[in-house]
């Protein structure tokens, strides 16, 4: 079972999110609703995987996500965001993401991801 943390904007989205990964039996450590958040919750918390969308206050996901990558070049990190157009998601594994989901996610898509990325 994986030590999960959840970073969204939309308290919406964290409460789908961390829904399907209690659904797999996994634990949710933490949630922040900003890149700032989450790079501070990320060191706090060292969770075995982030899900983190990309257009956020104070700090774009992709941003966190270097930052992250910077305190742990093992971080790994499940980009999940609307901003579905081939440029971000591109970007989003380029700068470290171990994959990228689109929003409106589908349940069945966030899990082969999660056990994807954890496995490995």
């Amino acid at each position: 079972m994986a030590k999960i943390l959840v970073v969204d904007d939309s308290l919406f989205m964290r409460v789908i999110l961390k829904e399907i990964i209690l659904n797999m039996g996994h634990f949710v450590v933490g949630e922040a609703e900003n890149g700032e958040e989450a790079v501070l919750k990320y060191s706090e918390l060292q969770p075995d995987l982030i899900t983190m969308d990309i257009n956020m206050p104070k700090k774009s996901g992709i941003a966190a996500l270097k930052e992250i990558l910077e305190i742990n070049p093992q971080a790994k990190i499940l980009v999940c965001s609307a901003l579905g157009q081939q440029k971000f998601i591109t970007e989003a594994i380029r700068a470290g993401a171990k994959d990228f989901v689109v929003k409106p996610i589908k349940e069945e898509r966030v899990i082969e991801a999660i056990a994807k990325i954890i496995a490995s």
